[in-house]
């Protein structure tokens, strides 16, 4: 940690904006990308409740104030820092349906998984995944967290700009699905930013999953759901739904960074991704100028190899990600690095619908949690009469190509973009927890943040307004293929990018602060007993201490 909570890159005066300073507490801290989101996990801190408590209450508040990022219907992830040092991840996503081989969607024309509507669907993984973290860490009921989440869709929130953006982009395909326009398009237009969104069937869907959340894979809400997706046309049967509610703690995955230990989400999710740039990275990266043009060509190549493993040899029902992190992969894509062979068009959408949050409590005890619907509402397909919204995951992540170990299979999860990750130090004390959304921005976005912490001190609020960089675009089933560019916020000055371009890059200026994401950290001052909070002003970040 810098001695001073003020270090952040040099930009030119007229790109900036007002600085931030780190949010500083002596208890607990919650984060994310909305206020009331990050004030339900406060209150819970607050209240007396830990770090998991305060990740469940913020998951639901943030389905009626983000619900286009994320929901019921959606996907979940999440890392858990135990004050004893133990780290352990839940991975909630789903199955396609079991009808679902490659030749279910030849037979009907298709060239690829159709990215809206009922056979963009995978079974849901969110509400197995808040189970699993409720029963393994939290001190509260669930209907206690929740009960804040069912005032808020009985009485709605109110619309922001970014939600009413949201809506608007996709009012055609939400209008046409009946309870989506009662909910979210009031009169038939996108609502008025601060129009209060409420969703009474949303919010009876929350108070029956607080008292059961297994009925969604095996009661009423599952058969309704099943049905209603059978009906048009998506070949589930119901046994792809009981299978995806059944999720346990697992190990995170790890590796070594900077003296520092990274703590990773496991497959289906990229977070392998994070520790191989990283690897890539170590013992080099930290010695050249932050945010200079080696330093961002050093990354931007790493990203392309580790997307050029995923899209060519992975998958979720695979071990193949682990050959990418051995001693003899890293030094063989180092070298690849060093004679500028890192592959280019590997990358994908640096953008896509989710939120992420991070809690951390007075006893040490650490969340970050993610969650999505894959792209914005998801499907734009409502379970009929309970408000919720499910996702379209198969048609975002998995390929319909011959043979390719990503191709969409019945059983198999689509890979995904979700990633959560924390670091601690050689005696196992937590040091950083963090995320962000954006697609396949993700993993490179993480990689920078994990970089600004631990190799040049920066503290969370600076760390998570440093200007960004993106390779784009190519892993999203939907753009595959795409001419590769690199975006880059032109807050890394006209020198870097110039710099850039001289190494080969086609650099795409995405203005002082376009580059995307919205990410989150909390950092632990040992030496001054304190947390540091930080959050993304692009979007609507918000960090609270208690």
């Amino acid at each position: 940690m810098a001695e001073t909570y003020e270090t952040r890159p040099p930009a030119p005066a007229e790109q900036q904006r007002p600085p931030r300073a780190p949010v500083l507490a002596a208890g607990g801290m919650a984060a994310s990308a909305h206020p009331a989101v990050t004030f339900a996990g406060a209150a819970v801190l607050r209240d007396g409740g830990n770090a998991v408590d305060a990740a469940l209450a913020m998951a639901a508040t943030s389905w009626l104030a983000l619900p286009g990022q994320c929901g019921v219907g959606g996907d979940a992830f999440a890392v858990v820092r135990e004050p004893d040092g133990r780290v352990w991840t839940v991975c909630g996503s789903g199955y396609g349906p079991d009808g679902g081989d490659p030749g279910f969607y030849a037979d009907r024309g298709h060239t690829a998984v159709p990215l809206t509507g009922p056979l963009s669907v995978a079974v849901p993984g969110a509400p197995a995944a808040l189970a699993a973290l409720h029963a393994a860490g939290a001190t509260r009921a669930l209907a206690d967290l929740w009960a804040p989440a069912v005032r808020a869709a009985e009485e709605g929130l109110p619309c922001t700009a970014k939600t009413r953006r949201d809506i608007a982009e996709e009012a055609r395909l939400l209008a046409a699905d009946p309870d989506a326009l009662r909910n979210l398009l009031p009169g038939g237009r996108p609502p008025a930013v601060g129009h209060r969104l409420a969703q009474p069937d949303l919010a009876a869907t929350i108070r029956t999953l607080a008292d059961d959340p297994a009925a969604f894979y095996t009661g009423a809400f599952a058969e309704r759901a099943v049905a209603a997706l059978r009906a048009a046309g998506a070949p589930f049967s119901g046994e792809e739904w009981a299978l995806t509610g059944d999720v346990s703690p697992e190990p995170a995955i790890s590796a070594a960074y900077g003296g520092r230990t990274v703590h990773q989400t496991p497959p289906p999710t990229p977070g392998w991704m994070v520790l191989q740039q990283l690897a890539i990275s170590d013992g080099t990266l930290g010695g050249l100028p932050p945010l200079g043009a080696d330093a961002v060509h050093l990354l931007a190549s790493a990203a392309r190899l580790s997307f050029a493993d995923r899209v060519g040899r992975c998958a979720s029902d695979t071990g193949v990600w682990r050959e990418t992190l051995t001693p003899a992969a890293v030094a063989a894509a180092r070298e690849r690095v060093a004679r500028g062979a890192a592959p280019a068009g590997a990358a994908g959408r640096a953008d896509g619908d989710t939120t992420s949050m991070v809690a951390v409590d007075a006893e040490g005890r650490a969340v970050s949690y993610i969650h999505s619907l894959a792209f914005a509402f998801g499907s734009k397909t409502t379970v009929p009469g309970t408000g919720v919204l499910l996702n379209n995951r198969l048609g975002r992540g998995a390929y319909l190509v011959p043979g390719h170990p990503n191709e969409v299979r019945p059983r198999r999860r689509p890979l995904h973009t979700l990633n959560a990750w924390l670091v601690t130090d050689a005696a196992g004390r937590l040091e950083h927890v963090g995320n962000t959304p954006g697609g396949d921005g993700q993993v490179q976005w993480n990689t920078q943040l994990v970089s600004h912490l631990v190799d040049h001190g920066l503290d969370p609020q600076a760390a998570v307004e440093a200007p960004r960089f993106t390779v784009h675009p190519g892993s999203d089933a939907d753009v595959v293929g795409q001419p590769e560019e690199l975006r880059c916020e032109s807050r890394l000055g006209a020198a870097v990018l110039a710099g850039l371009r001289e190494r080969g890059h086609a650099v795409a200026d995405a203005g002082p602060w376009g580059g995307g994401g919205s990410a989150m950290v909390v950092s632990v001052d040992a030496a001054r007993g304190c947390l540091l909070g930080g959050a993304d002003p692009r979007q609507d970040g918000v960090a609270i201490g208690v």
